[in-house]
């Protein structure tokens, strides 16, 4: 969070190369140069709260990709909706950030097999090619490694955990199908 007092600017990560399981699929949003299309975010891009259109919190003032993530610096409008919201990421009862996109490329990576750069092990999707069109305050993060105060990866690594029964069980299922 930047600013004294009653600033309204935030700065977050939005999107990061961190797998989702999708249910058909696991997906990788890739962040190497070129692979992410920040035209129509840093045009027109709006804050939006669960990704309802109708529930426009603010603008985005400007996003980049730095490392393997997305970030942006978003400004939350004053009118009564965006002020219940904004409340709730100041006081840091709401953290979690979703971001909608269209998917343009997408390679497909078989299990036990390995992306075409060498980053990414199967079965997964990874969208070569995105562009992000909005970003949204979420109650429930698909990806709980972005967020409000999340803007610095840390150099410790992640603590890897085993997939559950329920987790392992839907992996074998969809290699069955592949």
């Amino acid at each position: 969070m930047e600013g004294e007092g009653n600033e309204r600017k935030f700065i977050l990560s939005f999107s990061s190369e961190e797998p989702y399981n999708r249910g058909w699929c696991i997906e990788i949003l890739d962040h190497s140069p070129g692979a992410v299309n920040l035209t129509r975010l840093n045009e027109i891009g709006v804050l939006l709260f669960n990704h309802k259109r109708d529930n426009v919190l603010g603008k985005i003032n400007r996003a980049w990709i730095e490392g393997s993530r997305g970030y942006a610096e978003i400004e939350f409008d004053t009118d009564d909706a965006a002020e219940v919201i904004y409340q709730k990421v100041k006081s840091g009862t709401l953290k979690g950030v979703s971001v909608g996109y269209l998917i343009e490329s997408i390679e497909e990576v078989r299990p036990g097999g390995t992306s075409a750069d060498g980053r990414f092990s199967g079965p997964c999707d990874v969208a070569r090619k995105w562009i992000p069109y909005e970003i949204s305050i979420v109650s429930v993060p698909a990806d709980p490694t972005v967020g409000v105060d999340r803007e610095f990866e840390t150099d410790e690594p992640k603590e890897k955990r085993a997939p559950s029964l329920y987790e392992r069980q839907l992996q074998i299922n969809i290699n069955k199908t592949l």
